[in-house]
């Protein structure tokens, strides 16, 4: 197998690279943990000196990443050079606040626990495997590296196959930034190499994003040999609209919710559930809005977005639709793949969405959204649970008594109100249920790879 660049905008090979041979893994795998052995021993301050060295980097050189994300996975220039000044952004963020939210801490008086002296140390682990998607291929990236590196421990990247170039630019990016060679090396293996690795004990964590499928194998595998996990696993996140909600704001936001990044993002909104009083008005203000997005050339200012990443990835689009429309959904807009070279698809809206559908349950990665009509709140907390995700939710209520029932019963990693679900470096952003577990981001997520280590002394 060879991993390749492929442009999405055309569908042609670009650039081709062979896997890494068993040997080539086994020497960046001893430098990752090398490195290890000489992060652990360096302060906060210096660690935040080379992370901060390194978002500089990555801002000088904005414009050429952002080139090369566009080449390999679709997204619009603009979004991709967003993409990398916030990677930057999150750099500096955990260069910043990393020592306060590893700080030791005394958890109760030393005199109950019969201690003069007691802390509980927050120690890094050693060398993570981060297995990484490509939909945000910087940015996903980053947001595990960043307060990995920042509490001591490594990481070996396993990226996408379709995006080896930005792989092994991630891989070189931190060591030039002044941390330690090996830090972050980038492994150019095969899916099926990742379990069998993570039996090599230097390996002592293994972070995920991606599908069900592959975040059970990686924990699988992980269970086997006693380590720890993150997994982040996607959703079929819900955009729920209530009478008192602003319908012409909610609806603006809707297109935006689930067209960004063409669609292919774990917490675009996907399903729409929209209460009667309102329905008619948001429905035909949010088919109004996908019909006027524009998908084509991602380096012009004018696109609203780009194709699908891949070939595969718009035939499992396409599939969901059918079998939608092949049971009695309407299609309001949208829906037809157009003619020509790569891999686009247009802004799609369903309606009369049922359980005897794939798209009821499953997650579709591209712009396709789903519109329910509900009767009341009770109707849609219920809808919006019926899922085996939870990832985050966007709801729109001005109403103090909804919103708080919102945010108390909806099972999801987050509930963002009258706003779109986003991510930022000090907010935990993560699931529940098939979603995945654990936190990245914030204190709680540089918190999920140490050591709670106990210190007592009489």
């Amino acid at each position: 197998m060879t991993l390749a660049t492929v442009d999405p905008t055309t569908g042609k090979v670009l650039k081709e690279f062979a896997p890494h041979t068993p040997a080539e893994v086994e020497a960046r795998v001893a430098a990752a943990d090398a490195a290890f052995r000489a992060l652990a021993r360096t302060t906060f301050a210096q660690r935040a000196d080379w992370m901060r060295r390194t978002a500089d980097l990555l801002e000088a050189e904005a414009d050429e990443v952002a080139d090369l994300i566009t080449t390999e996975m679709g997204k619009t220039l603009v979004s991709a050079r967003y993409e990398a000044l916030k990677s930057a952004t999150a750099m500096r963020f955990f260069a910043d606040h990393a020592e306060r939210y590893l700080a030791p801490e005394r958890p109760v008086d030393p005199a109950t626990v019969g201690s003069a002296e007691l802390a509980v140390r927050f120690d890094p682990i050693g060398v993570v495997l981060a297995v990484m998607p490509w939909n945000y291929p910087l940015w996903q990236c980053v947001r595990f590296a960043a307060p990995a590196l920042m509490a001591g421990n490594t990481g070996l990247l396993k990226h996408a196959s379709n995006v080896p170039q930005t792989a092994l630019y991630l891989g070189d990016l931190f060591e030039r930034g002044g941390f330690p060679a090996g830090s972050f090396p980038a492994l150019l293996i095969e899916a099926r190499d990742v379990s069998p690795l993570i039996e090599d004990r230097r390996i002592r964590a293994a972070t995920l994003t991606g599908s069900v499928a592959a975040g059970a194998a990686v924990a699988e595998a992980a269970g086997r040999n006693i380590k720890k996990t993150v997994l982040e696993l996607g959703g079929t996140d819900v955009f729920i609209v209530l009478p008192s909600a602003d319908v012409s704001r909610a609806a603006e936001a809707a297109v935006t919710a689930r067209v960004q990044n063409s669609g292919q993002s774990c917490i675009a909104a996907k399903r729409y559930y929209v209460h009667t009083e309102v329905y008619d008005e948001f429905t035909a203000r949010f088919v109004e809005g996908m019909a006027a997005t524009t998908t084509g050339d991602p380096r012009d200012e004018a696109t609203t977005f780009g194709p699908l990443a891949t070939g595969r990835g718009r035939r499992d689009v396409e599939e969901l639709v059918a079998d939608a429309v092949a049971k009695g959904a309407t299609v309001l807009t949208g829906g037809v793949t157009p003619q020509g070279p790569g891999f686009f698809y247009p802004a799609t809206v369903l309606a009369d969405v049922t359980p005897a559908m794939r798209l009821y349950r499953e997650e579709c990665f591209g712009p396709v959204a789903c519109v329910h009509r509900v009767s009341d709140l009770d109707e849609a907390i219920r809808l919006a649970n019926d899922s085996d995700f939870g990832l985050s939710s966007s709801v729109w209520t001005t109403e103090p008594d909804e919103i708080d029932r919102l945010a108390r019963e909806i099972d999801a990693g987050g509930v963002f109100v009258n706003g779109l679900t986003a991510s930022f470096p000090g907010v935990p952003f993560g699931g529940v249920k098939d979603s995945g577990y654990g936190r990245e981001l914030s204190a709680f997520g540089i918190r999920e790879f140490v050591n709670a280590k106990t210190v007592w002394r009489a």
